[in-house]
């Protein structure tokens, strides 16, 4: 599961670091929560990538409500290609999701360490996401939402949490994005030797 993110870096490192014209205003935040409006990195109608703000929680466009959200924060890797909430998605609007460090808890209940991961020698980088667009059927209003992919933990973070988000390396970016390629090769455990854990 990725649960909280750290996104503390401005706008101009995002557009250096994903080859964006341009991205939206934000407040850099150490503490990514779902519900929040946090930075993605997609393509456009016409195959060209672009930033946008869009809400921590995928919201199908069938949905009921934004509530529906709530639930699909994280997608599994191993049913995502087959689940209704994400299928659609998967398929056709996969995107970048920036982040400086994700966080993950470890012990009992009460006792709790929360662990903030990084990438060693990479401070700015990115998870495996999915967007869709949801449209409130009374006033007219459209939200873009994503979520964050999770596969099995490498042999790193297995210690803290069975679950971890699917980290892309830069190469495979185009190959993520693309919805013409198959990215299923992608959503495995990162290299646990490029991840730095540290206790908050």
């Amino acid at each position: 599961m990725c649960g909280r993110y750290d996104l503390s870096d401005n706008p101009a490192a995002i557009r250096a670091k994903f080859g964006v014209p341009a991205v939206p205003e934000f407040a850099p935040n150490a503490d990514w929560r779902p519900t929040n409006s946090a930075p993605v990195v997609r393509l456009d109608a016409d195959g060209a990538r672009e930033c946008v703000l869009a809400r921590w929680g995928l919201v199908p466009g069938w949905a009921p409500d934004l509530k529906f959200g709530n639930r699909c924060i994280n997608a599994r890797a191993e049913t995502v290609a087959r689940l209704p909430a994400f299928r659609s998605a998967y398929r056709r609007r996969r995107c970048l999701v920036p982040v400086n460090a994700f966080f993950e808890w470890s012990g009992e209940k009460g006792q709790r360490s929360k662990w903030r991961i990084s990438m060693r020698g990479e401070p700015l980088f990115a998870l495996a996401g999915l967007w869709e667009w949801w449209q409130d059927r009374e006033s007219g209003d459209g939200v873009a939402s994503y979520t964050i992919v999770t596969c099995e933990a490498n042999a790193a973070i297995a210690p803290l949490h069975d679950r971890m988000p699917v980290i892309l390396r830069e190469a495979d970016y185009p190959r993520w994005l693309d919805p013409g390629a198959d990215p299923q090769a992608l959503l495995a455990p990162f290299d646990p030797d490029a991840l730095a854990i540290a206790r908050c």
